[in-house]
């Protein structure tokens, strides 16, 4: 199956795009970038444009000129109109992952890493160097702080803006942002039985090991964030002045 190209949509030449792609009116899809299968990629929106670095180089990809190291974007995401997402300007590229549903005017910012199925709601900031885990959703107006890191599964209230890390399953509302418990609606959606909720919340709270009975994959997205966590507090501690 082929891709479906609008006449008007600018895609540079170093672009490599999957199958089945849909790419709308005055898109701008620009070079160094990749692209996997089925993509919906809605009018105006803006892929690979150089990261925000004001010292940074500008370079005209639509003329070939390429600079920083892209973008990488996964299969079967939805990506509305006016979404913007920034290439990388370190050693890696800005990653989407599968199944994500971007909605109109929400950004990526340079070096972002989003996983699968994450729902980020309409003009959602995420600034450069963010992690957002699988399964996280964002809500209307949401502003990440750069280099924030969102857990899996995490939910973040609309206008909330959130900074540092957001645990697994958290639930996080106002501005201020706080803490309002757990995202136990999003842990039922992937599985979880709601007579397991007290002692996985617990879990969560850092207060007793894992529950068995999760599904696999939640309980392997879980023990991922524990390996992360234990990585992060080794690497702070062997900091100069820790």
């Amino acid at each position: 199956m082929g891709n479906r190209i609008h006449p008007t949509a600018v895609v540079g030449d170093a672009v490599h795009l999957g199958n089945g792609n849909v790419v709308g009116p005055y898109a701008v899809v620009l070079s160094p970038c990749r692209i996997g299968d089925n993509n919906w990629i809605g009018p105006h929106t803006t892929l690979g444009a150089p990261a925000e670095r004001r010292a940074g180089p500008h370079p005209a990809a639509w003329d070939g000129e390429l600079a920083g190291t892209g973008v990488e974007i996964g299969s079967d995401n939805v990506i509305r109109e006016y979404v913007s997402i920034h290439q990388g300007s370190g050693a890696c590229p800005t990653r989407l992952g599968d199944g994500g549903y971007l909605m109109t005017g929400s950004h990526l910012g340079h070096d972002c890493v989003v996983g699968d199925g994450v729902t980020v709601a309409s003009a959602v900031q995420i600034a450069g160097g963010c992690h957002v885990w699988a399964w996280a959703s964002l809500g209307l107006g949401a502003v990440v702080h750069q280099d924030t890191v969102v857990g899996p599964g995490a939910m973040i209230g609309m206008g909330s803006p959130v900074r540092g890390v957001v645990g697994p399953f958290s639930l996080i509302v106002g501005n201020p942002a706080r803490k309002a418990g757990f995202n136990t609606v999003g842990l039922t959606r992937r599985g979880c039985p709601y007579a397991s909720m007290p002692a996985l919340e617990a879990y969560l709270r850092g207060r007793a090991e894992l529950p068995a009975g999760l599904p696999d994959d939640v309980a392997e997205m879980l023990e991922r964030w524990e390996r992360w966590e234990r990585a992060r507090a080794a690497a702070e501690s062997d900091a100069p002045g820790a």
